[in-house]
Formats: C-alpha cells, structure tokens, sequence
C-alpha cells in the first residue's frame, strides 16, 4: 500500500472530511473509484479497507472528499486520523521525473563525491517545498530540499539519490 494522505477532520455537516495529502497530485485520485482507509501507516495490506469514493473536490491546499455510505457530521468523525492508501497498481502512473513519497522512504543518499550521507527516513511537507528527512548509521540527521538545486538524481532501480550536499554541512 502507498499511503497517499490522512483524514484530517469532518469538513461541514453532510458527511465530508478534510484530508491531509502526502503528495503533489492529489487531484488524480477524484478517478480512483474506491480509496483504502487504514489506521496505521504501516498496517499490513489486509488492514485497510477499501470505501468507495462518492464525491473528490480541491479545498484550499488539501482535498474534501465524502464517501459512499457517510452522509452526516457524524459519520465522518468516526473516519478521523485514518490514513488513506492504494496499492500501487491503482495509482496513476508518475512522469519520468515524478516520484511518489513511498518509493524514496529508505533510498540511500550519496554526494557528488560519492560520501554516504545515509537514508531517506521521511519527506517533509513544508510550505515551499518537500524535504527529505536524511537519518545516517548514527541517527543523525540531515534536511536536504527537495529541489533542482540539490537533488540531482533518483535512481529507484539503485535504490540511491545523488544529492549537491557537503557531508558537514
């Protein structure tokens, strides 16, 4: 499962909720025709359940969605702080310089001189851009931007990103 967002709060009286995205596109997900709501962002697959998706619109800088079956306030509290997840298969496809979060948790980070920086522990949202939460052997760590700038390749298949970073910076 990728997890995609997390439901934030009921939005209004007739069964919407508000939803956190983890990601640039969430207006892509208005065509998955069911989304999968779980409790832990590492549950095992068969912990989410799937809820058809009834109505997906932007809101600001986050979505409001209602699903099938919730039609009041009510029932959209007992929905709050799930997370909201889809196996990959259902996901739309990324271009070829687009990433979803999930598949840079754990990438190993490396300088332009080849130095191990350590791993990728989590991305970030902030207000201008992602940044990588870097955490290396020792438990240090290190927020990179995840900008041009610095991050200057994402190999998935080496399971690494070249990053312009000076290991003591």
């Amino acid at each position: 499962m990728i997890v995609l967002g997390r439901i934030a709060a009921p939005f209004g009286v007739h069964g919407w909720v508000k939803v956190q995205v983890f990601g640039d596109d969430p207006q892509a997900w208005a065509h998955m025709p069911q989304w999968w709501l779980g409790a832990e962002e590492q549950a095992a697959d068969a912990a989410w359940q799937t809820r058809p998706l009834a109505e997906c619109k932007l809101h600001g800088k986050g979505l409001v969605v209602r699903f099938e079956g919730i039609a009041d306030r009510n029932a959209a509290e007992q929905l709050g702080r799930l997370y909201v997840g889809a196996p990959r298969e259902a996901l739309p496809k990324t271009a070829s310089n687009e990433f979803y979060w999930a598949d840079l948790i754990g990438l190993d980070v490396v300088n332009q001189s080849g130095e191990q920086l350590g791993h990728v522990a989590e991305l970030v949202r902030t207000g201008a851009h992602e940044v990588l939460d870097v955490r290396d052997e020792d438990g240090s760590q290190r927020l990179l931007p995840f900008v041009a700038t610095v991050i200057k390749e994402v190999d998935l298949a080496g399971r690494r990103i070249r990053v312009a970073w000076e290991r003591d910076w």
